[in-house]
């Protein structure tokens, strides 16, 4: 029960206040991360990135150094072995352990993205809340 409220908890801040932290502990739900964070992960690497909008939305413009995995694909893209997701979306599968951000337009899919992460057990997951669109907005695009 605990665990389904938090849950309700972070789907309403990432949904509804994209600014504020998760503060909540990681092993149970993912945090939200803001734009400047982003921008310091995309540039260093030192953190995959997963976009999870559509291809077509893609095609429009994407965050540097991001991996698009629709939303629906994502679970299953988790549970591939490695080399299989490596062919599919030329890049290496993330690791539990290692950091992941995940975004969307806006952040309602990249919400349940985070959720699908960290239930198969990924550790360290960001859900990037302002979303593409925002990016966008403070890139200039």
């Amino acid at each position: 029960r605990r665990s389904s409220d938090l849950r309700l908890v972070h789907s309403f801040l990432a949904t509804r206040a994209p600014r504020l932290r998760c503060t909540a502990s990681s092993d149970t739900m993912s945090q939200v991360i803001s734009y400047e964070d982003v921008k310091k992960l995309s540039a260093s690497k030192e953190a995959q990135i997963f976009d999870v909008r559509t291809r077509e939305e893609v095609a429009g413009g994407k965050i540097p150094n991001s991996v698009n995995i629709p939303v629906d694909e994502f679970e299953q893209a988790l549970r591939m072995d490695p080399e299989t997701f490596k062919k599919m979306y030329l890049a290496d599968k993330p690791q539990p352990a290692n950091k992941m951000v995940v975004h969307c337009m806006m952040g309602r899919r990249g919400a349940r993205a985070a959720e699908i992460a960290v239930a198969q057990g990924f550790q360290k997951v960001q859900n990037y809340a302002g979303g593409y669109k925002e990016w966008s907005e403070k890139e200039g695009h």
